[in-house]
């Protein structure tokens, strides 16, 4: 059997949404190909969390291989800092030599045991590095682009930006906005970290990226048509790359933890570590329909303490029910014990809310909150994930982006498809009590919170017909697989 190999970057994080592709991709097309996914080594993580989900993706997922990079855990020279953007562009290239040895492998080994080829190689947009091992190994490699249509939009923007200004972003006035095709006009404030300092490595990595990326095949994008058809049409007229050159785009999403496809990689039962129903589930299902706010800003949203007790005085004088997840601000000293919730939020705090909020420390099944017929808002960092799982379960939003493109993400929902309300934040980025209460007040007892509603229902319809039979995300995929097949 043929087979399709997949390079994600480091880290479970970037695995998961390959692992979404490869069933998505057997639920439509069962035996069509076998799938590999490459797992590299992070220098610096403890891989014992990484081992344990793939043991646990590897008994649920049989149809996939997981093949582990041959390579050491040496590091590039100079060493790049654990804490430094650009430690997955740097690590991709290093590791060029072993992923060349590990698709000769594969190839060699397929071949001797009266296998098929190796049809397509599918990258992570960090691993861009690896266009030119399987430009040498004459392996077709597609882009898999688990962001926005829109950030795809930007980056391949950036070499025409980067000719078309000769100062950085960051030093225009507070009131400029940039014009991206496919992008309603995004303010300066708004852009990427990698697009803002034109000193900074970060903002050259992504430079280079918008000019190797159109030497792939092509881009699969976790999006689908109704959702971002301005974008996806820019891109795929050639507006966004400096030369014209058209690429094909297969919107095939939303592929997320439970899109209903074929289970999803996630816990699709809400499950604990232990194997339980998360307590939080049990709290809503006492809850009135749409009635509880869910505010949670995934897995590496960490806001400092004075935020976390501005946010409890917003969420209290709002007089909505909310379930909230607290991800403790980190310790000073490695000895140091995490501080309560009690100690982290204002005096007196939980004692006061408890019969309409409800906080759950650290993590939560947050596909199966927003699915829950309880839940009827939620207060986002704008995560792509967790953008798509909103839709998916048709549940209107509040932005309060973080970091990487989520302030795009943000013009995005607000500006352009009207899914979301915008929070205002200082020039420090703190987000007032105030603010907090009023705009949840608005998302849940409001004429345009019951637009957005509205709105956000509809989508959520587009999102499920788009993976439906005959669905544009599934039309995607088969054209892809064609192409594959054809061995383009």
């Amino acid at each position: 059997m043929d087979t399709i190999v997949m390079y994600p970057s480091v880290g479970i994080t970037h695995i998961l949404p390959m692992v979404e592709l490869a069933k998505f991709m057997e639920h439509h097309h069962p035996n069509s190909f076998s799938t590999t996914i490459l797992v590299t080594p992070h220098p610096f993580a403890n891989s014992a969390a990484t081992d344990a989900a793939l043991a646990k993706l590897s008994a649920t997922t049989p149809s996939i291989t997981f093949h582990h990079l041959t390579s050491t855990q040496s590091l590039p020279s100079p060493p790049p800092s654990p804490q430094s953007p650009s430690l997955f562009f740097d690590l991709a290239l290093h590791n060029n030599p072993f992923l060349y040895h590990t698709l000769e492998t594969i190839a060699k080994t397929s071949s001797t045991s009266g296998g098929g080829a190796i049809k397509a190689l599918i990258i992570d947009f960090f691993n861009t590095a690896a266009l030119d091992v399987s430009a040498t190994l004459n392996i077709p490699t597609y882009i898999y682009f688990t962001t926005s249509a829109g950030a795809l939009a930007a980056v391949l923007y950036m070499p025409t930006l980067h000719h078309t200004f000769t100062k950085s972003f960051k030093d225009f006035d507070e009131e400029f906005e940039v014009e991206i095709p496919g992008l309603v006009p995004v303010p300066k404030s708004h852009l990427s970290n990698s697009m803002s300092d034109r000193s900074s490595k970060f903002y050259h990595h992504f430079l280079q990226l918008g000019r190797q990326m159109p030497k792939s095949k092509g881009f699969i994008v976790n999006t689908f048509e109704m959702l971002q058809e301005r974008a996806l049409k820019a891109l795929s007229e050639g507006k966004c790359v400096e030369s014209g050159t058209t690429l094909p785009i297969f919107a095939v999403g939303p592929l997320t933890g439970g899109s209903g496809y074929s289970g999803g990689a996630g816990n699709g039962n809400g499950s604990s570590n232990n194997g339980s129903r998360h307590e939080c589930l049990s709290w809503l299902d006492s809850q009135p329909s749409q009635s509880v706010v869910f505010v949670c800003f995934g897995s590496m949203g960490i806001l400092p303490a004075e935020q976390l007790k501005e946010m409890a005085v917003g969420l209290e004088k709002s007089g909505q029910r909310f379930l909230w997840v607290v991800r403790t601000p980190p310790v000073e000293a490695e000895d140091q014990e995490e501080p309560s919730l009690e100690s982290l939020l204002p005096e007196g705090f939980l004692e006061r809310v408890k019969d309409r909020g409800h906080v759950v420390r650290s993590w939560a099944p947050q596909f199966e909150v927003l699915s829950h017929d309880s839940v009827g808002g939620f207060v986002t960092h704008c995560g792509w994930n967790s953008v798509l799982e909103a839709v998916w379960n048709g549940v209107p939003m509040v932005t309060w982006p973080l970091f990487a493109e989520q302030k795009m993400n943000k013009v995005f929902l607000v500006a352009d498809v009207k899914l979301a309300l915008p929070l205002k934040w200082s020039e420090t980025g703190f987000v007032s009590a105030v603010e907090l209460e009023e705009r949840v007040r608005e998302l849940m007892d409001s004429a345009s919170g019951k637009a957005i509603r509205e709105r956000v229902t509809a989508m959520k319809e587009g999102a499920r017909a788009a993976l439906s039979v005959g669905g544009s995300s599934v039309v995607a995929l088969d054209k892809l697989v064609a192409l594959w097949k054809s061995g383009v």
